[in-house]
């Protein structure tokens, strides 16, 4: 199934969704457990029915949803389509979102030989040297962030060789942002905005914000 641009994303007006880094992701703030477990059986329901099938966290004050094809390795249009049967389930319910809740953490390491260091942080963070593929470690039971290497040229260890990337929904980047610079932080380069922006803290420890646009 062909995967989804970022702009066929955005125009799919789905307001209780936000594309991070390659899923998209959802809140819905149910209250309660009881209402969050009524309202992720009728999400289970329909992802059988569809044969698609959301990751769930459940937690007693609201339920997290994430959607991507696996197999596409990417966002189709089943995630599309699943992210609006989902949302008219909590309408259904009386379920609110809370769209600008949601973020993701990756973690990001400068190499110059990812072939040396790849297996040494997979096994360490999985288990199991297997979770290296490609440039990133992706955890299989999605207990730790995905750690990916940035390609560097080879160097004497410099102050800072692991940075955070935080992704954010788009439209509530610029306020973060805008948070941490009166926190103290200042921003070095937003040459590459809104794709991201690299903020440091009053130390010079450096962070990416990361939005989908742009990419």
């Amino acid at each position: 199934m062909e995967s989804l641009t970022i702009e066929q994303i955005l125009d799919a007006r789905l307001t209780d969704w936000r594309k991070l880094a390659r899923a998209l992701h959802a809140r819905f703030l149910t209250g309660d457990f009881a209402t969050g477990l009524r309202f992720v059986t009728a999400v289970s329901e329909a992802a059988e029915a569809s044969n698609h099938h959301p990751d769930v966290t459940l937690t007693y004050p609201h339920v997290d949803l994430k959607l991507i094809s696996h197999d596409a390795g990417a966002l189709t249009r089943r995630d599309v389509e699943l992210a609006r049967r989902i949302s008219e389930i909590a309408q259904d319910q009386g379920v609110k979102s809370d769209p600008h809740a949601v973020a993701e953490i990756e973690l990001a390491l400068d190499s110059a030989d990812v072939a040396a260091v790849g297996p040494f942080w997979a096994a360490l963070l999985t288990g199991s040297t297997d979770a290296l593929h490609g440039s990133q470690v992706v955890d299989p039971k999605g207990l730790v962030p995905l750690l990916w290497f940035q390609d560097t040229d080879h160097h004497r260890t410099p102050r800072q060789r692991f940075h955070i990337d935080l992704w954010l929904p788009h439209d509530i980047a610029e306020e973060r942002i805008a948070a941490a610079v009166a926190a103290g932080g200042t921003v070095v380069d937003n040459e590459n905005a809104p794709s991201f922006v690299v903020l440091a803290d009053p130390e010079g420890n450096r962070t990416c914000v990361c939005t989908s646009l742009d990419r």
